[in-house]
């Protein structure tokens, strides 16, 4: 006797779905922590890290891709701090910080000078 198929998906479909599912990675989690800037400028800043993140996958790079954009569309200087375990004790121009988490790493983002 064979025995008949319990369900779910078989064969090279299965496999299809099973890696597709695979590679559909979640969005990062983001959760603001501290915030001295505008609506539009916060959002350009997460939506950028999230860029980052999915481009690079050092910390030092990942900084530097955040400062640079901020710098080309926000004027200069920027400064981007990303990591996991890090004290910090800044002067900011007014309405230009911003401190969040994407998912374990937090990014530190503020303008100054």
């Amino acid at each position: 006797m064979a025995e008949g198929s319990k369900g779910g998906v078989g064969g090279a479909a299965g496999a299809a779905a099973t890696a597709a599912a695979a590679d559909a990675t979640p969005a990062p989690k983001i959760v603001l922590k501290s915030i001295d800037m505008n609506e539009k400028m916060r959002s350009d800043a997460i939506d950028c890290a999230r860029t980052a993140f999915e481009k690079h996958k050092v910390e030092k790079e990942i900084a530097e891709y955040i400062k640079k954009e901020f710098d080309k569309k926000y004027g200069q200087t920027w400064h981007c701090i990303v990591g996991r375990d890090f004290g910090s004790y800044v002067t900011h121009e007014t309405n230009h910080f911003v401190y969040f988490y994407v998912d374990k790493k937090a990014v530190l983002l503020f303008k100054s000078g």
